[in-house]
Formats: C-alpha cells, sequence, structure tokens
C-alpha cells in the first residue's frame, strides 16, 4: 500500500482553504502545534505544511493561471530519510508514509536541505522539523467514519481539486484519476519517485477578446438603443 494525494490542477482556485484546514487539524495532531512568528506583526510568518504557488501559463489571450499546491510527497526513495543522522526521519513500511519523530529530531535541518520540494519546515519554537504527515492520526481514527477518514485539506477543498487513496491499488479512484488525466509525479528526474501525483490542466477554448468582444458588444449596444427609441 502506498497512500498519497492526486492534485488536479485544472480544478484548484488558489484559495488556500487546504493550507489552512491543515495548519488547524495539525495543530493539536502528532508534530504537536505548528508555530507563528510575529502573526499581528509587519512580516508575519509561520510552520505550514502546505502552501500554494501561483504560475501564469501561456500567451495572453490564451493564458490561464495555475495554481499549484506543495506539500510532502512521500517519496519511495526519500532522501530525507537517508541523510537524516539521528533517524527522526523514517518512513513506514505499511502505508509507505513518511514521518519525523519530534522526540529524535534535532533540527539540524539536513532532511530539509536534501528535500527538493521544499517540503520540510523548521519550527523555531520546538527546534524540531515537521511536514505534512498526510494527517495520519486521521485517517486511522477508527472513531470517525469510513467518508472522514481523509487528510483534512482533502475533506475541506471546495472544489474536490484533491483525491486521497492508494497509488498502488490499479484500481482505486486515486490510480484511475492518473491513468486517465495522464497524471505525473513531480520532478521525476530526480529518481525519488514521489508518490503524490498531479493532473494537468485541460485544454479550454481560449476567451474571446479584442475586435471579437467589441463586434458584440457593438450589437448589444445597438440592439439597446432601437428599444430604448420604441
Amino acid at each position: 500500500m502506498r497512500l498519497g494525494l492526486v492534485i488536479d490542477l485544472d480544478v484548484c482556485v488558489g484559495c488556500h482553504a487546504c493550507a489552512v484546514a491543515c495548519k488547524e487539524w495539525n495543530a493539536s495532531g502528532t508534530t504537536g502545534p505548528l508555530s507563528d512568528y510575529q502573526p499581528y506583526g509587519a512580516e508575519p510568518s509561520g510552520v505550514w505544511f502546505n502552501r500554494i504557488r501561483h504560475y501564469e501559463v501561456g500567451e495572453y489571450p490564451d493564458s490561464k493561471t495555475v495554481n499549484f499546491p506543495m506539500s510532502c510527497m512521500h517519496c519511495e526513495d526519500a532522501d530525507c530519510v537517508t541523510v537524516c543522522p539521528t533517524g527522526a526521519s523514517y518512513k513506514r513500511t505499511g502505508d509507505g508514509i513518511v514521518l519525523v519523530d519530534q522526540n529524535r529530531c534535532m533540527g539540524c535541518n539536513y532532511c530539509a536541505w536534501a528535500c527538493p520540494y521544499g517540503a520540510r519546515e523548521l519550527d523555531r519554537s520546538s527546534g524540531t522539523m515537521k511536514k505534512c504527515t498526510l494527517c495520519v492520526d486521521r485517517i486511522y481514527d477508527q472513531a470517525l467514519p469510513v467518508e472522514e477518514r481523509q487528510p483534512a485539506c482533502v475533506l475541506t477543498c471546495p472544489a474536490h481539486a484533491r483525491m486521497f487513496g492508494d497509488l498502488d491499488d490499479p484500481q482505486s479512484a486515486v490510480s484511475m484519476a492518473v491513468r486517465e488525466r495522464g497524471g505525473y509525479q513531480l520532478l521525476p528526474e530526480l529518481g525519488y519517485n514521489p508518490t503524490n501525483h498531479y493532473l494537468p490542466p485541460r485544454k479550454h477554448k481560449p476567451i474571446p477578446t479584442g475586435e471579437v468582444v467589441y463586434g458584440a458588444w457593438a450589437k448589444v449596444k445597438k440592439l439597446v438603443n432601437r428599444v430604448v427609441k420604441r
């Protein structure tokens, strides 16, 4: 079993709801509070497991804003685990989730330097490294209904851009989505074999601009003038 996320870049609207829900749930989860630094100051900052990048692709008028959520990829061959001198960073054999043992982490930053996705953040308050846990304390909680045993980011996404499941199971919803939509890994050439996948934006017809829009507006204006004169 290899649990992970599939994110549909065509659907994500960049609302940051997933990032906020992630921080809210994990504040009392397995890693402890996610610290904020000067939250009401001139330069607020803090620890976040999930961050959303925004990119403009294509040429106007056929350009498109792509919202790109990024968190730990839970790689199959995770260098963050290999370089950890204390064994605090480890990969679970049963489900492939990469975690950090807060009691063994000494905050040396080796894992952060090894991660090409920028997925790890040092909590300056605790002095330990923190990262996405796939809400491991939630997805295995037998007290919750089955449909709620998913990461907080998946449950809260208003656009349903995020999916969670077993990517080792070819019949799972996430595996089928990857096959049908041409889902891809981020930076596969590095050889880390990340579990998380992204679904590419679909091709859409360009929105009429320039002369086309002006011509349509001119016709509407003439029609309105006729109605007013009557």
